[in-house]
């Protein structure tokens, strides 16, 4: 059985359900009239396009009870990202989830990429070990720059570790592929993956930038491929899927200095080429989209 995140945990008993999500790192620099949004303002915002849930870094000691009180006031729940090298780091984030105490999943980029083979199963079971004792979904981010930094050597891994389960972003090995069309190759390396879809972080790449802007109406030709994948991988998890099991589907779109594609304005400011906010709507109702078609595909299988 794969580890995933179950809402009977909290008292909650319902059919399998898709929860949309939005990355916090995403939200940097968003605003209006040239002016970032307050913390309030983010929670506020992301509560009124429907998302249900915020994927972050543990607040700081300091900032938990107010990052309690607004999760609470805008009813959304909270899954913590970790960058662990080694279980000891594990370890500290899943005390820290246990005080803050409202931690849906811990999504994990295992640091680092230079750590392979033998050593890197040796460490995703050691790290799937940590959080199974602990009683607490651990899910592995298929990501550029850690231990899953190519799609080969991840394939080798879900051979490898028949529980390990993965928070599926396509994006990184799209770009670093320079996948811009098929690959039947590709593909059958992608459908080991998604087998073991625990999540989706969306975001879509050309090939060529990690992230790229999709068109107002998702008109960019990559963005039937990604759906397309996110849509077998969210029909595999119906496949093993429980009452009251979560699927979360995490849009990540990230600020310019790291993904954002940037241009310089007349006043040599740097700005986006995207409306970042309104590309995460989008990437939303396509999630949702996806997730209706993978119900009907699975209800007449």
């Amino acid at each position: 059985m794969m580890n995933r995140w179950n809402q009977i945990q909290s008292g909650l008993k319902q059919a399998p359900v898709l929860e949309l999500q939005q990355s916090w790192w995403a939200m940097t620099g968003l605003g209006e009239n040239g002016r970032e949004w307050s913390e309030r303002r983010k929670f506020e915002k992301i509560a009124e396009a429907g998302f249900k849930g915020i994927s972050a870094r543990i607040p700081d000691e300091a900032n938990r009870e107010e990052w309690l009180q607004l999760l609470e006031a805008y009813d959304l729940s909270f899954s913590a990202i970790a960058f662990p090298s080694k279980p000891e780091d594990l370890e500290r984030v899943i005390r820290e989830s246990v005080e803050f105490g409202k931690v849906q999943y811990i999504n994990a980029q295992v640091m680092d990429s230079f750590v392979v083979d033998d050593r890197a199963v040796q460490l995703l079971n050691e790290l799937l070990h940590t959080a199974e004792k602990a009683g607490i979904p651990l899910f592995i981010e298929t990501h550029r720059g850690t231990v899953t930094q190519d799609l080969l050597r991840t394939v080798n891994y879900v051979r490898a570790i028949p529980g390990l389960s993965l928070m599926i972003d396509l994006s990184h090995y799209v770009v670093a592929g320079e996948l811009n069309g098929e690959s039947a190759a590709a593909e059958a390396c992608f459908d080991e993956l998604l087998a073991r879809t625990a999540g989706i972080h969306a975001r879509v790449s050309n090939g060529e930038q990690v992230q790229i802007d999709i068109g107002e109406q998702g008109e960019h030709p990559m963005l039937r491929h990604f759906a397309r994948w996110w849509r077998k991988g969210m029909a595999n998890w119906l496949e093993d899927a429980q009452e009251g099991d979560i699927l979360p589907f995490v849009t990540e779109l990230g600020p310019p200095g790291n993904y954002a594609i940037t241009r310089r304005n007349e006043g040599g400011q740097e700005v986006e080429i995207s409306d970042r906010w309104q590309q995460a709507l989008l990437l939303k109702r396509i999630a949702e989209e996806q997730w209706k078609k993978a119900k009907n595909e699975f209800s007449a299988s």
